[in-house]
C-alpha cells in the first residue's frame, strides 16, 4: 500500500499587478510548510476474515466460510488458500451455513437475528426475523430448514421456506413467534447436522458439554456422548455414516463418536478455539478456527492439519504499549482472544484465548499498574489480568454493555457504558459503584490524562471529552471528528484518535484544540450492523514512549506502526 499523504488547506496565491510587485523592497514571507506525516508501515500483515465460524460446502464442492464481524461469506479454494467474497455486508452475516440438495444456501446472521437463504442464481432473502441469537442451521433430506438459538436464546426452530425466494410468491419473512417451535432449554444446541439416513438432528449442547440427537417432529432428547468441556459443532462423516465428528472449542480437540456403540475417539489435538466443520464429497474434514482466523484441513487417521488459510490476528480492536528495557510490547483485543505484539519485528503472542482461557470476547484493552483490563460489550464484562502472570484474576459483571475500562493507581476502575452513556467509577473489589458522568453519547474508548483527568471519545457526537473523575467536571476537547474510536495521550501530552469517518489519526492538543493529521488513507472502520453499538469493532490507537503510533487495522486484520517524521 502507497503511503497517503495529507496536506492541510491553503496555498500562497500572489496577484501580481504591473509595477506594484516589480516596486516591493522585499519578497513575501513564503507559506509555513505542511507538517509531515508519519510514516506508515504494517507491522502484522493483514488477513482474511473477522473471526470465521460456519463452514459448508456447495454440491460442486466449493467451500463456503462465514463471520460474523465481517458480515460476509467468503468462497475458499481449498487447494489455494485462495479467497474472494461471496456474499457482502450486511447481508453476509454468517455464524453458520447450509446448503440443501437443490443448491438453496441459508445462514444464520447471529447478531441482526435475522436468517436468509439464496436460491441458486438468486440473490439473498431473509426468511426470519427478531430472532435471539440465532447460530446454527441445517437442511433435512426434504429441504426443510431448521435453526437454533445459542447464548441470547436457546431454542430450536423450523423456519417454512416453501415459498422463500420464488417470484410472485408474496413471501415475506417470518417473525420469531410464527416459527414452529420444536424445543427449548436445550442447553446450547450448536453446529448441527441432520442424518440423511434416520432424519435425526445430531449436535453438541455447549453449556452441558454434551452430544445429542433431537427428533425433529416432537422435540425428545437422548444424550449420546458427553465428557467434552465445550462442544461446537458436530457433522456425520460422509464415508462412514455412523461416525459423527465433534469439535471442542475449550480444548481444540477432534473427536469421532460412533452413533451405534457411543465410543469416542480423539482424532486431533489443536488449539483452544476451534467453532465448526465441514466435510467434502470426498470425506475430507476441514475445520474453523475463530481465534486464529483459519481454515485446516485435518487427516482423520493421524490427526495432522494442514493450514489452508490462516491469520496472525483475528479482529484486532483496542491496543494499548508498554515499553519495558526499550522493548515496546503492543497489547491487542483480538476479540477472539488477548494477544501481544513484539513493537520490532511484528511478532504475535498468545495471551488468553476464548473459550481456552476466557469464556469472553475483549474489545476493549487498556494497562494499568497492576491489571491488563480487558472489556466486552457483547460478553458484558471488564476482566483483570495480572500483568505478571498474564493469568485472569477476576471477571466484573452487572454493566450496561461496558466500551472500554481504565485501572488507576489505587485499584480504582473507570468504565464507560455503551447502553446507559455513563462513566462508573468502581472499587477494586468490583462491589462498590458510582457514576461520575452522565449523557455521554457513543463512548468508545478512554484514556488516563495527567491527575485526575481522563479522556472519552464519542462517536455519536464526534467529539473527544475530557473529564475530571474526582470533580466530575468535563469540557469537549474538540468536536466535529467523523467517528472518533481509539484514543491514546502521547509523551508529549497530545492525544492521538483514530478518526475512522475520514480514515485517518489526528493528533489534538487538549488545551487549545489544535489538530494535526499524522496519517491518512488507512483501512480502519469495520461497520457496525443495525441496531449494534457505534463502534462494532473499535479502531484502536497506542502511543509509545518512544513516540511512535500503533494503530489496528480492523478492515485487514492488521497492525499499523506509524513513525514520527525525521526532523
Amino acid at each position: 500500500m502507497g503511503l497517503g499523504r495529507f496536506f492541510t488547506a491553503g496555498a500562497l496565491v500572489l496577484a501580481v499587478v504591473g509595477s506594484a510587485f516589480a516596486q516591493q523592497a522585499t519578497p513575501p514571507a513564503a507559506a509555513p510548510a505542511p507538517a509531515k506525516e508519519y510514516s506508515q508501515q504494517f507491522l502484522v500483515p493483514g488477513s482474511w476474515f473477522h473471526g470465521v465460524h460456519g463452514l459448508a460446502f456447495n454440491k460442486d464442492d466449493q467451500l463456503f466460510a462465514g463471520s460474523v464481524i465481517g458480515q460476509t461469506i467468503y468462497r475458499v479454494q481449498v487447494d489455494t488458500g485462495e479467497v474472494d467474497r461471496a456474499i457482502d455486508l450486511p447481508a453476509g452475516m454468517a455464524d453458520d451455513i447450509a446448503f440443501a440438495d437443490d443448491g438453496t444456501m441459508a445462514w444464520t446472521a447471529f447478531l441482526s437475528g435475522k436468517v436468509y437463504i439464496r436460491r441458486p442464481g438468486g440473490e439473498p432473502v431473509e426468511v426470519a426475523h427478531g430472532m435471539s441469537g440465532p447460530n446454527s442451521i441445517a437442511f433435512g433430506k426434504d429441504g426443510r430448514l431448521f435453526v437454533s438459538e445459542v447464548f441470547l436464546g436457546d431454542a430450536l426452530y423450523e423456519i417454512d421456506i416453501k415459498n422463500a425466494g420464488k417470484p410472485n410468491s408474496g413471501f415475506k419473512a417470518l417473525p420469531r413467534n410464527e416459527l414452529r417451535r420444536i424445543a427449548e432449554k436445550l442447553g446450547g444446541l450448536n453446529g448441527f447436522e441432520i442424518h440423511k439416513d434416520d432424519g435425526f438432528l445430531y449436535g453438541p449442547l455447549w453449556f452441558k458439554g454434551e452430544v445429542a440427537k433431537i427428533n425433529l417432529e416432537s422435540g425428545a432428547i437422548e444424550i449420546i456422548a458427553s465428557g467434552f468441556k465445550i462442544p461446537a459443532a458436530a457433522n456425520i462423516d460422509p464415508q462412514n455414516r455412523d461416525n459423527l465428528y465433534v469439535v471442542d472449542t475449550g480444548t481444540g480437540g477432534i473427536w469421532s463418536v460412533s452413533l451405534t456403540s457411543k465410543v469416542k475417539r480423539l482424532v486431533s489435538s489443536m488449539k483452544p478455539g476451534l467453532d465448526n466443520l465441514a466435510f467434502d464429497s470426498r470425506g475430507r474434514l476441514f475445520v474453523t478456527s475463530m481465534t486464529d482466523n483459519g481454515i485446516y484441513l485435518v487427516d482423520k487417521h493421524t490427526g495432522a492439519a494442514r493450514t489452508i488459510v490462516e491469520g496472525r490476528l483475528a479482529s484486532p480492536a483496542d491496543l494499548a504499549v508498554t515499553t519495558d528495557g526499550g522493548k515496546e510490547t503492543v497489547h491487542v483485543a483480538d476479540v477472539f482472544s488477548y494477544r501481544t505484539v513484539d513493537g520490532q519485528n511484528g511478532a504475535v503472542a498468545d495471551v488468553l484465548r476464548v473459550h481456552g482461557d476466557t469464556h469472553a470476547y475483549p474489545i476493549g484493552i487498556s494497562v494499568g499498574p497492576r491489571h491488563v483490563l480487558l472489556t466486552s460489550w457483547f460478553s458484558n464484562t471488564v476482566e483483570k489480568v495480572d500483568r505478571k502472570t498474564g493469568k485472569l484474576v477476576a471477571t466484573l459483571t452487572g454493566f450496561a454493555a461496558p466500551a472500554d475500562a481504565i485501572e488507576a493507581a489505587d485499584g480504582t476502575l473507570h468504565v464507560v457504558e455503551i447502553a446507559s452513556g455513563n462513566l462508573v467509577k468502581v472499587s477494586p473489589d468490583g462491589k462498590t459503584r458510582s457514576i461520575v458522568a452522565k449523557e455521554l453519547r457513543g463512548p468508545v474508548t478512554i484514556a488516563q490524562g495527567p491527575g485526575n483527568l481522563i479522556y472519552i471519545t464519542e462517536y455519536a457526537a464526534g467529539a473527544v471529552t475530557q473529564i475530571d473523575t474526582a470533580s466530575g467536571a468535563r469540557k469537549v476537547v474538540a468536536d466535529g471528528l467523523a467517528g472518533p474510536e481509539g484514543i491514546d495521550v502521547g509523551p508529549d501530552g497530545r492525544l492521538f484518535i483514530a478518526e475512522v469517518g475520514q480514515k485517518r489519526v489526528v493528533a489534538i492538543h487538549p488545551d487549545t484544540g489544535a489538530k494535526t493529521v499524522i496519517a491518512s488513507n488507512l483501512d480502519i472502520g469495520v461497520p457496525t450492523y443495525t441496531g449494534g453499538p457505534p463502534a462494532l469493532v473499535p479502531t484502536g490507537v497506542a502511543v509509545a514512549k518512544s513516540g511512535a503510533v500503533y494503530v489496528s487495522s480492523d478492515i485487514r486484520n492488521a497492525l499499523y506502526k506509524l513513525t514520527p517524521p525525521s526532523q
